[in-house]
């Protein structure tokens, strides 16, 4: 993404913002300096860097903020503008939000269409509402809305979200009798509803072998006429289903995409914390004449940790990055693995694997670093190294932790700190007079670094 900044007066200021996607176009917006809403041109680039932000969960309450002025500044919103808003809140979790746009739009005389349906069944997946998803189905055929292809997907994945697997199966029959077919995304979403389905048993794993061995002849339910809307919103097929590489969608060459199915597959194995099954799934892939990619070996990863295989998980990380380039998600998934078990061997794994993380240049970004934080407040008995090379590692690139990581960074240091200072005063009292002078000396020079450690503190 480039920005170029170009003063035009005191009130205006033009962005030329140019993004690399399928077409290759240059957008000009234009955006007012006093964060006001003067023309529709200025909401729809307010709204698209406000959506562009979603990560931050605060800062999708303020997309109704946009809303609001646009509306105090008499600017008449435009259904594009409908959109981007729905989108924002739907990638912001705010099925609230989502609501109350289509609301106002209908309020304004703007019926909405299949694209904006498909985006508000979305935002219930998300949200794990599937009640809500089957009333905006029953909306539409009242309204007389044509479905597509991808609203049923949409309704699966929604519906597969909370392990509804009656209504999962009775969107396939719809689907079947309007004369689709099961593509990858459909699979994946009955893979899901079986592993989010409650209680787990025996069959739930049996399913989703079977499931995988059906997908291998899954068929295209459609050729998707919208596809080029949800491209310039920015929303990829793996983020409208609520796939788990949607997060990784954008990175190139992260996932393989002709592997959806094995990527939910394995997914669902970690979630249930069934290694023989992994196993399985792993040996069909090989069958298949495929290699694993980085998400598959994340989600190995996982399951061997969850399953207390340490061995197993760290060497099916060396074995990747043996031959493939690693990621920074690889050293993460496998250090927070380790850190499961609060043991001196698992703590010990982290650590190291927490230098070679740095030697080989890779950082930190607020939320990694955040999660292992949170993950090394468990170790009360150790010595709190893994955390203060964390927390050291996050300084370094002036990157800020949340604030409940922040928290439990604190008060864990607080505990091993002076747990550090009790540990060693105990020692004293069975030693000679000789390593007692050592001790003292210890002690003392390490007083300033534990009064650094807890001086930020004292400002929460």
């Amino acid at each position: 993404m480039i920005d170029r900044k170009i003063q035009k007066s005191e009130e205006t200021t033009i962005y030329f913002q140019s993004k690399q996607n399928s077409n290759n176009r240059i957008s000009f917006y234009l955006f007012n300096r006093n964060n006001g809403a003067k023309n529709i041109t200025s909401v729809t680039f307010r709204t698209s860097s406000l959506r562009a932000r979603r990560r931050r969960k605060t800062e999708g309450n303020l997309l109704r903020d946009v809303y609001d002025d646009m509306i105090l500044d008499a600017v008449q919103p435009l259904r594009d503008t409908f959109h981007l808003l729905i989108v924002g809140a739907m990638k912001s979790n705010r099925l609230q939000d989502a609501f109350f746009f289509r609301d106002e739009m209908k309020s304004m005389g703007l019926p909405p269409d299949v694209n904006l349906y498909n985006f508000l069944i979305s935002a219930c997946g998300k949200t794990k509402n599937s009640d809500a998803a089957i009333k905006l189905l029953e909306e539409m055929k009242n309204n007389k809305v044509k479905l597509k292809g991808e609203t049923y997907i949409c309704l699966l994945n929604a519906c597969a979200a909370t392990g509804r697997t009656d209504q999962v199966h009775a969107i396939v029959r719809d689907m079947t009798a309007a004369g689709l077919g099961l593509n990858k995304f459909c699979y994946a979403a009955l893979i899901a509803a079986f592993k989010n389905k409650r209680p787990t048993t025996d069959e739930t794993l049996a399913k989703i072998i079977e499931l995988v061995k059906q997908s291998k002849g899954w068929s295209s339910v459609e050729t998707s006429s919208d596809g080029g809307e949800n491209l310039m919103m920015n929303v990829s097929e793996e983020e409208l289903y609520n796939i788990p590489t949607a997060e990784y969608a954008h990175r190139r060459g992260f996932f393989n995409r002709k592997l959806t199915v094995y990527h939910v597959a394995l997914h669902a194995c970690a979630g249930l914390k069934s290694k023989e099954t992994m196993e399985e799934v792993l040996d069909m892939l090989k069958q298949d004449g495929h290699s694993y990619d980085a998400f598959i070996v994340i989600q190995a990863i996982r399951c061997y940790f969850l399953c207390g295989d340490t061995e197993s998980a760290v060497k099916m990380f060396e074995d990747y990055i043996s031959s493939r380039p690693p990621v920074v998600e690889l050293y993460t998934t496998l250090i927070e693995g380790a850190m499961l078990e609060q043991t001196p061997q698992r703590m010990k794994i982290a650590f190291d694997y927490l230098e070679k993380m740095n030697a080989r240049g890779f950082f930190l970004n607020t939320r990694q670093g955040s999660d292992l934080l949170l993950m090394t407040r468990k170790w009360k008995h150790g010595d709190y190294v893994n955390a203060n090379y964390i927390w050291d590692l996050l300084q370094s690139r002036k990157v800020n932790p949340s604030l409940s990581a922040v928290e439990a960074y604190y008060n864990g240091l607080k505990v091993g700190s002076f747990g550090i200072i009790f540990k060693s005063v105990e020692c004293l009292a069975s030693v000679s007079f000789q390593n007692k002078c050592v001790f003292v000396v210890v002690l003392h020079l390490s007083a300033p670094y534990l009064a650094s450690r807890l001086q930020w503190g004292s400002c929460l």
